[in-house]
């Protein structure tokens, strides 16, 4: 066959996007190209190349990124679908992102997606994660490497590609990281950089079970304590910049006598009200959690108290902060409210 014979009724030189310049198999069976015309031009020398099992890049010479990602998510297409020659109607359409099926872009190749520093770039990346339902049949095979799943995530858009969500893209980053520095910083930069929030990130950890790695404890440690004085910050940019009255920060409420009542990130003892930042560590069962704050909020109710429990993801961006302050505002502004016993208040 020569170069200037059409190989279909859809010509590979009308084809220049990425997902024209990677096909597998099946898709140049489509534009007519036979097995033995593509082993002819993937000998050395040739100007087409096997890059995985069944998938080919049209052009000699190294992959780009993007080449190699979208490689990547073709070699888990099922091969048992069966090919079909597009109709006039489909010819020229780009093709669908469903056809990844349920397969996503994680670990360090995501990360580089998100433009994560704390990561090689994807062109020195030796493999790249793929992340796939835990019932597909399939090997890792060259540069990719699979990981399996039982609970598959909604997957975020990329360049045009199904990433998975930062958090699991984290988690299965530091699930191969023995250095406790190298996972501080993907942690630190996962948090510093906004792409997700502390606590969301150390659920994903907990669910991967890698909280009983030291190199990981001693990073979650410090990231936690870092997520809590960035909330910190932004509820004292809060209260400063939407004019809400000082509080008493950092308190402990106990009744004289009695128990501790809990701790108040925020107090404001002239109109009854506790703000609380929903930060808790690793360690911590997240239904515990949240049936130890249930208990917290009826009890300071009953003793006449508003409880407001707020989270980092509330306090991120201005809009948020706005939003947030008109709710504490309203709650201060709710001033009738008597106190039913005498509160001792403790610095924290």
């Amino acid at each position: 066959m020569t170069s200037n014979t059409p190989l279909s009724p859809r010509p590979l030189h009308h084809l220049s996007d990425v997902r024209h310049r990677v096909l597998t198999s099946r898709q140049l069976r489509e534009h007519g190209v036979a097995g033995s015309v593509v082993g002819e031009r993937c000998r050395p020398g040739g100007p087409w190349q096997q890059l995985l099992p069944g998938v080919f890049l049209l052009h000699a010479g190294p992959a780009t990124g993007e080449e190699r990602l979208h490689a990547a998510l073709l070699y888990t297409v099922p091969r048992a679908q069966v090919p079909r020659q597009p109709g006039p109607q489909e010819r020229g359409r780009e093709e669908s992102p469903a056809a990844y099926g349920q397969a996503m872009i994680t670990g360090p190749a995501a990360l580089a997606l998100y433009r994560f520093t704390s990561v090689p770039t994807l062109l020195s990346l030796e493999h790249i994660d793929v992340l796939l339902p835990r019932t597909r049949r399939l090997r890792s095979a060259g540069f990719v490497r699979l990981v399996r799943t039982s609970a598959v995530p909604r997957p975020r858009p990329v360049t045009g590609l199904p990433v998975a969500p930062v958090a699991r893209a984290v988690a299965d980053t530091v699930a191969r990281l023995e250095d406790a520095r190298a996972v501080g910083r993907v942690l630190s930069e996962a948090v510093r950089g906004g792409h997700c929030e502390a606590t969301a990130l150390v659920r994903e950890l907990s669910l991967a079970r890698l909280l009983t790695r030291p190199q990981v404890v001693d990073a979650v440690e410090a990231l936690l304590a870092e997520g809590r004085s960035l909330a910190e910050d932004r509820l004292y940019a809060m209260v400063r910049e939407h004019a809400l009255p000082a509080p008493l920060w950092n308190v402990d409420l106990w009744l004289p006598g009695g128990p501790c009542l809990g701790a108040a990130d925020a107090y404001w003892p002239d109109h009854g009200v506790v703000v609380e930042l929903d930060v808790h560590g690793p360690h911590r069962d997240e239904a515990a959690v949240w049936s130890e704050a249930a208990l917290k909020r009826e009890r300071l109710e009953r003793l006449g108290i508003a409880y407001l429990r707020l989270t980092p993801r509330g306090l991120r961006d201005a809009a948020a902060l706005a939003q947030q302050a008109t709710v504490v505002r309203t709650a201060l502004a709710a001033a009738d409210r008597e106190l039913t016993a005498y509160v001792v208040v403790l610095p924290r």
